[in-house]
């Protein structure tokens, strides 16, 4: 059975920056809970940063490959430097999609953990652009499919087509 690796404020686990969740309600969630599918982190919390916590961006519009090619860095409304903390969460959330045997990730977008297709661009202004978050883009690296929560769709098609390949 193929595993995904899920934002846990996806699940309604109050973990984000401003101690808040973003429940994603879909019945292929329902469903992929009662078939064990899904292996809940926050990679923030898995890296001991608190919640709540300041609101951090990924700085010079850059992503998070630049940061993990270490020529961007992750800074807080605050202007402390967390990308070390960042980087360690993505270690984590690989370490343990790769111990659970996740193929897929399914990460809330606009993070600059998970986000998988836009990042906000680091002058905490709301504004946004295309990119990945520091745990998306590992994910990526190590080959495993990350969907934003605006594509649940998308992978629910990749997941069954996968499926029924494998079936015959």
């Amino acid at each position: 059975m193929n595993k995904i690796l899920v934002s846990a404020c996806l699940m309604g686990h109050a973990v984000r920056y401003d101690g808040q969740s973003k429940p994603l309600v879909h019945p292929a969630i329902a469903r992929w809970i009662e078939e064990g599918r899904l292996v809940t982190i926050c990679p923030e919390m898995s890296a001991g940063m608190p919640v709540p916590r300041p609101p951090a961006e990924i700085e010079g519009g850059a992503t998070g490959e630049d940061v993990l090619d270490g020529t961007a860095r992750v800074v807080e409304i605050t202007g402390g430097d967390v990308t070390e903390e960042f980087k360690q969460a993505a270690e984590n959330a690989l370490d343990l999609a790769t111990e659970a045997g996740c193929r897929y990730a399914l990460l809330i977008d606009g993070s600059p953990s998970c986000g998988s297709g836009f990042v906000y661009d680091g002058t905490f202004s709301g504004n946004k652009h295309t990119g990945n978050g520091v745990t998306a883009a590992l994910l990526r690296r190590a080959g495993i499919a990350v969907y934003s929560d605006r594509d649940i769709e998308v992978l629910v098609t990749r997941l069954d087509a996968d499926e029924a390949n494998s079936a015959t």
